[in-house]
């Protein structure tokens, strides 16, 4: 999309879906309550949020809606995961995330095999599987990459849909915190 094609959205109508956990999350969740942007932080019974900002509890029975064998996960993403029942609650939220929110941005890195690093992988593959756009911010390349034809593309993003996911590590860098801003600026100034 050129940026004469580009259509601005009106803040208010967009909604966040996040994690509201420590980094990415938050952060995402800051800008978007700064720019008046919805926001739907999902959660279980137990789980450590940061930012606790409309905040919807997920039940068992809602739990089980993301439930994905760990398997699967484990194949999808090219590793193992130790603590499969504690990561399975997480993978369970990510679910939700990813399936209410169209457009998927995720802070992180992008491993050689085009996995990205972390359970913040699992959004980007779940992202992929149901044929989302999906955008990676690389913390050591400091550039955006996005998911198209089976590759990663250097782009710069905009949020272009009402309801979009921003997810990512906890160990935001100085540039993962410009590349949250500048794309909320982008996208809604």
């Amino acid at each position: 999309m050129t940026q004469d094609e580009y259509k601005h959205l009106e803040p208010s109508k967009c909604t966040l879906y996040s994690g509201g956990l420590k980094g990415a999350e938050a952060e995402f969740g800051k800008n978007a309550e700064a720019w008046g942007v919805n926001e739907v932080n999902f959660s279980y019974k137990g789980h450590q949020m940061e930012r606790v900002k409309d905040v919807r509890v997920l039940s068992e029975e809602e739990l089980k809606q993301g439930d994905i064998s760990m398997t699967i996960v484990s194949k999808r993403l090219g590793r193992n995961f130790s603590e499969a029942e504690r990561i399975r609650r997480v993978i369970q939220c990510i679910f939700h995330m990813v399936n209410n929110g169209h457009q998927i941005f995720a802070i992180g890195w992008i491993n050689e095999d085009g996995t990205v690093k972390g359970g913040t992988g699992w959004a980007v593959e779940l992202g992929k599987f149901f044929n989302r756009p999906v955008h990676v911010f690389d913390q050591d390349r400091e550039k955006w990459f996005t998911w198209k034809g089976g590759v990663w593309v250097e782009d710069t993003p905009r949020i272009q849909y009402e309801t979009f996911v921003g997810t990512g590590t906890r160990n935001l860098t100085d540039a993962g915190y410009k590349a949250i801003k500048e794309l909320f600026e982008r996208s809604f100034g």
